[in-house]
């Protein structure tokens, strides 16, 4: 695999005195990739992208991201992302992490704060281009009609579809999408990851994806990879996601809504 977006080396992630959350020998990422990270709660899949975007520290090992690598060791690592790199990734939230009270422009408007400099990032001030571009991205989502409404009026899965305009705006190259539809029914959930890979082919973005529900990862990405302890105990297509592996992947703890996954399964097949 030649130019990885994401590169990690016996990388180990831990809390205290516990055992490691995450305790990864050797992942990489290319450029172009949708990959569903799928595992039982506790895996690993949460620390994984906080880790690729700087929101965690490992206790040893190596990452690299869009080409800056990071070395983790025994003084708890050093990382010196600055704020070029960090506007490079998009991070999409499990809870939305939008502005209740202000209304969906300017939530998807904010996004481009990472590019402003000096005063402007301070105040909030924005050129008619950032504009133009969010009101783009609004349309990208299907939200032109709810442009001027406060988010908090929104059902989740608009909100969500906020959360996505507004990583369109950052233009980011890598996006990290956290269970970005676990809160969603799966109709819904369907809905919101079809969107969210629609953007990143649209965009030439790498996406990177945890998932609940093991179906949506075999429907939408290229590849799955399957953490289980912190560990990568499967990485393979997505069409090769069978009932066998998902097994291996999550042991005796079964994937959740599993009549609700074989009915996403089949709309595929």
């Amino acid at each position: 695999m030649s130019d990885p977006v994401l590169r990690l080396r016996d990388v180990r992630v831990r809390y205290g005195s516990k055992p490691p959350i995450l305790d990864v020998h050797s992942l990489e990422v290319a450029t172009g990739e949708v990959v569903a990270v799928i595992g039982p709660s506790g895996a690993g899949k949460t620390t994984l992208l906080r880790l690729a975007n700087g929101y965690a520290r490992g206790e040893r090992g190596e990452i690299e991201v869009l080409g800056s690598t990071l070395h983790f060791g025994a003084d708890g690592g050093t990382d010196k992302r600055d704020r070029t790199l960090r506007r490079r990734v998009g991070f999409v939230f499990q809870g939305f992490n939008v502005v209740d009270r202000v209304s969906v422009f300017d939530n998807v408007l904010w996004g481009s704060l990472g590019r402003q400099r000096g005063i402007g990032s301070m105040i909030g001030r924005f050129a008619e281009s950032d504009r133009r571009l969010a009101m783009a991205a609004i349309a990208q989502v299907d939200l032109l009609e709810q442009v001027s409404q406060r988010v908090d009026t929104l059902s989740g899965g608009q909100q969500q579809r906020v959360g996505v305009a507004r990583v369109i705006v950052q233009q980011p190259e890598l996006v990290l999408a956290d269970e970005p539809v676990s809160s969603l029914d799966p109709v819904l959930a369907a809905d919101i990851v079809e969107l969210l890979v629609g953007v990143a082919r649209r965009h030439g973005n790498t996406l990177i994806m945890s998932l609940h529900l093991p179906a949506l990862a075999r429907r939408f990405a290229d590849r799955v990879v399957g953490l289980r302890a912190g560990k990568v105990v499967w990485d393979g297509p997505a069409q090769a996601l069978d009932e066998s592996v998902i097994a291996s992947i999550y042991g005796t703890e079964s994937p959740p809504l599993p009549a609700a996954e074989h009915l996403v399964v089949e709309t595929r097949e």
